[in-house]
């Protein structure tokens, strides 16, 4: 899960496994599996940068 704001400022955290798209229209839109869409401040490239700390803490740097 990854810690986000609303464009209100309102703190949100997201499951990332329900994330399907995420775009800047300008605003950041991310579209979940259910349907649901968010508009939060944050960039897309934030979004990839956070996704993935978050993948390395869960499953550690793990070399095939």
């Amino acid at each position: 899960m990854i810690n986000l704001s609303r464009l209100n400022g309102e703190k949100i955290v997201i499951n990332i496994d329900l994330i399907e798209m995420v775009e800047e229209t300008p605003d950041t839109v991310i579209t979940l599996t259910t349907g649901k869409k968010i508009v939060v401040r944050e960039s897309t490239r934030y979004i990839q940068e956070e996704t993935i700390r978050f993948r390395k803490r869960q499953y550690g740097n793990i070399k095939k």
